[in-house]
C-alpha cells in the first residue's frame, strides 16, 4: 500500500536532491514529494516520468484502434487497383492476341467467330475474375480483304472483390476497355 508524504525541505539544507524532484506550493513553499514504500521500508522520490506513464498507458492500443481501419483501406485499395490494372493488361492482350491471329495470312482465313474465341480463350484462361463476369468480344474484319483494318475490341466489366462492388454501387460498374487494330497481309 503506498501512501503519499509531503515533505517540507530547504534547497539549503539538502542540496544534492535534484530541482525536478521539488514542487512548489500555492503558499511558495517548496516541497520534495516522496512516496513512502511499506515493501522496501523507507522513503522514495516518485518518478515523474513513471507518473506520466501510468497516466498515458494504452494509448498505443487506442492510436492502433483508430489507424487500423485507415491502413485496411489502404491496403484493399492498393489490391483492388493491382487486380484492375492486371485485367485491363489481360483484356488488352487478348485484343492483340486475337488481332494478329486474324490478320496473318493463311491458306483460309479466320471467320469472325474464330477470331472472337480466340480472344476469350485467352482471357478466360488469365483474368482474375473470382467468375463473376466474361468478356465481351467485337470483331470488325473490314471483309477480310489484304490491306483492310482488322479490329478487335474486348470489354469486360470489372466487379473486384470488396471495394469494386462498394464502388460499382456508387458509381456505376467500373468497365475495362480495350481496342486492337491491324492491317490484314
Amino acid at each position: 500500500m503506498d501512501y503519499m508524504i509531503n515533505v517540507v525541505m530547504s534547497p539549503r539544507v539538502l542540496p544534492s536532491i535534484e530541482m525536478r524532484g521539488l514542487v512548489q506550493t500555492a503558499t511558495g513553499e517548496r516541497v520534495y514529494r516522496t512516496r513512502y514504500d511499506q515493501r522496501r521500508g523507507g522513503m522514495m522520490p516518485i518518478n515523474r516520468t513513471a507518473l506520466i506513464r501510468r497516466r498515458w498507458r494504452g494509448g498505443a492500443a487506442v492510436e492502433f484502434a483508430l489507424v487500423l481501419p485507415l491502413l485496411l483501406l489502404i491496403v484493399f485499395a492498393t489490391i483492388e487497383f493491382s487486380l484492375a490494372l492486371y485485367d485491363k493488361a489481360v483484356i488488352t492482350n487478348a485484343a492483340r492476341e486475337a488481332a494478329r491471329a486474324g490478320v496473318v495470312v493463311r491458306t483460309t482465313r479466320l471467320t469472325n467467330d474464330q477470331i472472337e474465341a480466340r480472344a476469350l480463350s485467352y482471357a478466360s484462361n488469365r483474368l482474375i475474375s473470382f467468375g463473376s463476369s466474361t468478356p465481351t468480344v467485337t470483331v470488325n474484319n473490314g471483309g477480310g480483304v489484304s490491306g483492310a483494318n482488322l479490329t478487335v475490341t474486348v470489354n469486360y466489366t470489372f466487379r473486384g472483390l470488396g471495394l469494386g462492388p462498394m464502388l460499382s454501387a456508387l458509381a456505376g460498374p467500373i468497365v475495362l476497355s480495350s481496342t486492337a487494330t491491324m492491317i490484314n497481309e
